[in-house]
């Protein structure tokens, strides 16, 4: 959610800032901007809409400087317009600010600000106050005004600030929201996330919450909230920067989708070894430990959570241990039953997402073990969890997850069967039979992925359709929650999931030949009640897509069209059945003419509430 970078050297500091911008689009925006110090004034640019149209009014050559901060904006507080974009400049552009997250007592002191400086704002967000903050506190030395304004400001912020009077460097601070310093030669980067960066450095120092860091072409100094100097070790980053390039597909969501066998096979086998143990990356739980966990809380947002709800079917029939799924921003507001005797999941792709954050730190405070299943090596959720388990995805670009969802998966039940085994609940058969599936898992998605020109047929025929239900039981019901998601954030169309067994409990009113319902069946011992929820919705006139294992071809005499799965055991059905899903949302989304890499109103990171 929203994108920052910063760069201090000798030379062309537009061109850098604004190819890390374009690196950070994935994240959501829908505005763009620069600031750079020229003549001894803050000059500002910046545009409503893509950042070509930012490139259309910063084209000049003599709009440019050796150091400068940019931005793409995902609108919070205010509408989005070329007023409301960062950066930011205060009452005369001396001082200029560019913002990620949410200022809380911004009116208590926009109204201070205006009351006792006579400060006229140009803009409806909460970011301009501390532009003005900083300037009212400027006294020449641009860390201490930063560092002044902070004590004033309640909320989440990751801030870059720069001074028309001090034109060699850039002041950051960081409270909840992700930030990283690029080590150059001869410059230096400030940015809010890793890929803005992997064009120019390969070595990054991850800045802490609470942390200020000051940069010049020189150096990269951090200090810890009370003032002093913290030595940091450097962050090396090893990503192929290729990985975030599309490499000839349409776009980085139906590339990322392709992707997904090599992703699983990475976080599968990278664990497991040639006699088949687990090795959770260094994780000590002994058998004592998992006896003494009471509870499991899984907790996450949005897709992380709809693999939380696979995850603790698996824990629950694997481990023998009670479960909790709660999206965290529920968590947060309801004092959960947390101890030391429990044991706290937190999923999260970026390991950023704010309310994840929140509650882990909740949790962490009541004295619950936490693991975290996070994709960002280095990320906040990440550094302030006892463990962490990390998923092999890869860079994920697109909003929409998909690589990110099937590898957490893997995760789960990774985590489901080491649990269980550790305990002596699973025995060596069953461990072996699961496992010995999950190792198949790579092989079938191909298999499925090579139905792609289905599954497009299916979408150019049913991508007129405004509502779309998705029904399952026990497994496919997690999976149908995550199916309807990705069709509704990609495509806009109204989507809508549920256990099939609660049809009948209001949602088979809505049921009518506009209708179209995809009917996952993959689980054998409820296949024949999911038949009969298909012939509930055929009765009223909906269309229906049905999906169930290869062999299940009686499913074809009640659903109007079907998609099969390689055959497997039930247990390992949520890993392939999201994929023609997946597909299908994005071909739907295809024929709409939408946006998909980047659908309006989403962002990649959820760093504010």
């Amino acid at each position: 959610m929203c994108g920052i970078v910063g760069f201090v050297g000798t030379e062309n500091a537009k061109e850098r800032i604004v190819d890390g911008l374009k690196r950070l689009e994935y994240r959501g925006y829908d505005s763009a901007g620069i600031a750079l110090p020229i003549d001894g004034k803050i000059q500002i640019r910046k545009h409503v809409g893509e950042i070509t149209n930012l490139e259309k009014i910063i084209a000049d050559d003599s709009f440019d400087a050796p150091v400068g901060i940019g931005h793409t904006r995902w609108a919070t507080h205010g509408a989005p317009s070329d007023i409301n974009a960062h950066p930011h400049g205060n009452q005369d552009d001396s001082i200029a600010i560019v913002h990620n997250g949410i200022i809380e007592n911004y009116q208590e002191i926009r109204e201070w600000l205006a009351r006792e400086y006579g400060v006229q704002f140009k803009s409806e967000t909460d970011s301009e106050v501390i532009a003005h903050l900083i300037g009212i506190y400027y006294d020449g030395d641009l860390l201490s005004a930063v560092n002044k304004a902070v004590e004033d400001m309640r909320g989440a912020y990751a801030v870059c600030a720069i001074a028309a009077a001090e034109p060699d460097k850039i002041v950051a601070v960081r409270k909840d929201a992700p930030l990283v310093a690029g080590i150059g030669r001869g410059c230096n980067f400030i940015a809010s996330d890793i890929p803005a960066l992997l064009k120019y450095v390969r070595e990054v120092y991850l800045i802490e919450n609470n942390e200020t860091v000051v940069l010049t072409k020189d150096d990269i100094t951090i200090y810890n909230d009370r003032g002093q100097k913290v030595k940091r070790d450097v962050f090396h980053v090893n990503w192929d920067a290729d990985a975030a390039e599309k490499e000839g597909y349409d776009h980085f969501m139906i590339k990322e989708i392709h992707e997904q066998p090599k992703g699983i096979q990475e976080t599968l086998m990278r664990r497991v070894d040639e006699e088949g143990n687990i090795n959770l990356d260094g994780i000590a739980m002994t058998k004592e430990d998992i006896e003494g966990f009471n509870k499991v809380y899984i907790v996450a947002c949005g897709t992380a959570y709809h693999a939380g709800l696979v995850g603790k079917s698996l824990i629950e029939k694997l481990a023998k241990i009670p479960v909790e799924v709660d999206v965290a921003s529920e968590f947060r507001y309801r004092d959960p039953f947390v101890d030391e005797n429990t044991l706290f999941i937190a999923i999260s792709q970026s390991g950023e997402t704010l309310d994840t954050l929140a509650a882990l730190r909740e949790a962490k405070a009541k004295g619950a073990r936490i693991l975290s299943v996070v994709n960002v090596v280095g990320s906040s959720v990440a550094r302030e969890s006892d463990d962490v388990f990390y998923t092999w995805a890869g860079p994920e670009i697109a909003v929409a997850s998909t690589k990110a969802y099937t590898t957490q998966l893997i995760c789960m039940y990774l985590i489901a069967l080491y649990m269980g085994r550790t305990k002596g609940i699973l025995s060596q058969g069953e461990y072996d039979r699961i496992l010995n599936e999950l190792k198949a898992l790579p092989e079938k998605v191909e298999e499925i992925l090579a139905k792609e020109e289905q599954l497009a047929f299916l979408a150019k025929k049913f991508h007129h359709k405004e509502h779309v239900f998705f029904i399952g039981r026990g497994l496919d019901c997690g999976v149908s929650y995550e199916g309807s998601l990705k069709l509704k954030e990609i495509s806009y169309i109204h989507s809508f999931a549920i256990a099939a067994g609660e049809l009948k409990h209001g949602t088979i009113a809505l049921m009518d030949p506009d209708s179209l319902v995809v009917a996952l069946a993959t689980q054998d011992d409820l296949y024949e009640k999911m038949v009969s929820n298909i012939v509930e919705v055929t009765a009223r006139g909906a269309r229906v897509i049905g999906m169930a294992k290869e062999g299940r071809v009686e499913i074809e005499q009640v659903a109007d069209e079907a998609v099969y799965i390689p055959s497997c055991a039930d247990e390992v059905t949520p890993v392939l059945t999201v994929i023609p899903l997946q597909i299908f949302a994005y071909y739907v989304a295809k024929e709409r003419g939408c946006n998909i890499d980047k659908p309006k109103n989403l962002a990649k990171s959820v760093t504010v509430e």
